[in-house]
């Protein structure tokens, strides 16, 4: 299990906010637990430092263009890069220094998968290239995909069978759990099983974790098989909850001998 720090942009700036209040009806409705007075690209630098590779940075809406671009450059081929990208954007953004794009709201339509659409982005940059952000929301007992910044329920629920099927077009997968994101009031526990039922892909969670005991949780019921990212519960988010030098150190590679 490694720890995967992320980047999350909002209208440029680096920030923190409770997932499931992005709007695109209501702007203002945003909920910010933090935002940063240093730019994206001293993450990126820091998280090089400490040889993290792996993490993500995400776009939440127009604006964040140029700071993710900072960041890329600030590490280049050391973190994947998601948020608007498409079949015509994913290359540019690998050239400019993403390891992975990841992809959601653009291979969907109609509320299901369109295979076309993702087959055809797979074989433009090469599934190593691609990583498909499975974000998901609650109905029922069931986790269901949800797009356009979180705001839209598809018809495709979080099952090993949706997981075995999408595997051959991409390398990894991203999963928030977007009812607790940005939260810090524990992580979705029977998504976690879930997910650690299955022995297949990559997979990083995201979504509600606040202290160790999440973590532990999440190495237990993955089977140490799932990654994680922590967001507002980090010191360097302004969170109280978890030390990001205290997970570097336990989750990150093993220091390099001299």
């Amino acid at each position: 299990m490694k720890f995967r720090p992320c980047i999350d942009l909002h209208q440029g700036k680096v920030k923190q906010i409770v997932g499931g209040t992005l709007s695109d009806a209501d702007p203002d409705a945003v909920r910010t637990n933090f935002e940063a007075d240093r730019p994206a690209e001293w993450f990126a630098g820091l998280y090089r430092r400490d040889a993290l590779a792996g993490g993500h940075i995400i776009q939440l809406g127009p604006g964040n263009q140029a700071a993710a671009q900072a960041a890329l450059a600030a590490w280049p081929g050391g973190m994947q890069l998601g948020g608007g990208v498409s079949l015509e954007t994913a290359g540019a953004w690998l050239a400019a220094g993403a390891a992975a794009v990841i992809v959601t709201s653009w291979v969907f339509r109609g509320g299901t998968v369109d295979e076309d659409r993702l087959s055809s982005l797979s074989q433009s940059i090469g599934p190593q290239h691609l990583v498909l952000d499975l974000s998901c929301r609650r109905r029922g007992d069931d986790y269901f995909i949800v797009t356009d910044r979180w705001q839209t329920f598809t018809r495709e629920r979080i099952t090993p069978r949706l997981l075995d099927r999408l595997a051959r077009h991409c390398a990894e997968y991203l999963i928030h759990a977007v009812d607790v994101e940005g939260k810090c009031q524990g992580i979705e526990l029977p998504l976690v099983t879930l997910l650690g039922q299955w022995a297949g892909l990559p997979i990083t969670y995201a979504g509600g974790i606040y202290c160790q005991e999440d973590i532990d949780a999440i190495e237990r019921l993955g089977r140490g098989r799932i990654d994680f990212t922590v967001g507002s519960a980090l010191d360097i988010f302004g969170g109280r909850g978890l030390i990001y030098q205290d997970l570097a150190r336990r989750y990150g590679p093993p220091p390099s001998k001299p």
